[in-house]
């Protein structure tokens, strides 16, 4: 339940805006602020059964689109691919101190400047 809770929330990050308000604030606060459905209902000022309805559409709408444009899954093997190439940067930078090439640190230098510049044009620093 747990892996459940945390891809929703990832997929929220990702697909909320594109919730009707009411979706996207009840299954924040049950997935991200963990709220009972009780508590939801009476924060949101509806039924139990209406935040139980708002939250399975959402839920709903949000699998459908990751299904369809697969964002998160994209977003996340960029990351990843970002740390691999950032570690093995690191990795030619310790080798290098043997070598003292002044080439290889600055292709290192700038191998590090483009991850920097990726990470903070994507991903907001």
């Amino acid at each position: 339940m747990a892996d459940k809770n945390l891809e929703i929330s990832v997929l929220l990050d990702h697909y909320g805006p594109m919730l009707t308000d009411k979706q996207r604030d009840v299954i924040d606060l049950y997935y991200n602020q963990d709220l009972s459905l009780a508590e939801i209902a009476e924060h949101e000022g509806i039924s139990r059964q209406g935040v139980r309805d708002n939250i399975k559409r959402g839920e709903a709408f949000l699998l459908e689109m990751e299904e369809k444009l697969h964002l998160a899954r994209k977003i996340t093997d960029l990351l990843e691919t970002i740390e691999t190439v950032d570690r093995l940067c690191q990795e030619i930078e310790q080798e290098n101190r043997s070598v003292r090439s002044t080439g290889i640190q600055r292709r290192a230098a700038a191998i590090r400047q483009m991850l920097s510049g990726c990470v903070d044009e994507y991903f907001g620093g």
